[in-house]
């Protein structure tokens, strides 16, 4: 991941903690003046073991995290970044949120729950959603492509490196 950020984001630095605070990455501007720092979750690529492979071809991957609700709270990373790797395409997507942000989500969809469930997954059409607890219809919708629903959609959220190097500038 820390490569991956450097080959993307040229004029940042990544910086691995020593120890486990929670923080999984600290990136700085080139001068080492601004600072923001990242939790890292990463997930096996359940779009091939668990969906047809007729209906995958509208889907790059989906991911599945089970969360500490109470982490999320006292996060001291700036971000969360979820890694959605595509077996078949051997490509990676990332889900980069604010904790506060993931936490409304959750809220949004009535999860308050101290463990929770979260499955991220990225379309063709790069969109993304949070899919857990979808029911027949709307999974059918998402591997069409039709898809759409305001609550569970994280695709602002999708590749969003762009908001790190806001923070950084």
């Amino acid at each position: 991941m820390a490569a991956e950020i450097e080959k993307t984001l040229k004029e940042v630095t990544v910086w691995l903690p020593s120890k486990d605070t929670g923080i999984d990455l600290l990136l700085t501007d080139k001068s080492n003046k601004k600072t923001t720092s990242l939790q890292v979750k990463f997930s096996k690529d359940f779009n091939t073991t668990h969906a047809k492979e007729n209906l995958r071809q509208n889907i790059k991957g989906t991911g599945w995290w089970t969360l500490n609700k109470e982490k999320i709270e006292n996060s001291q990373a700036d971000y969360w970044v979820f890694i959605i790797y595509s077996l078949e395409r051997k490509t990676h997507d990332y889900i980069i949120i604010e904790p506060q942000k993931l936490l409304d989500i959750f809220k949004t969809l009535k999860r308050t729950n101290k463990t929770l469930h979260c499955y991220f997954t990225v379309t063709t059409e790069n969109k993304a959603f949070e899919t857990r607890g979808l029911k027949k219809k709307e999974m059918k919708e998402l591997y069409e492509g039709t898809y759409t629903n305001k609550e569970r959609d994280v695709t602002t959220f999708l590749n969003n490196w762009k908001q790190i190097t806001d923070k950084l500038k």
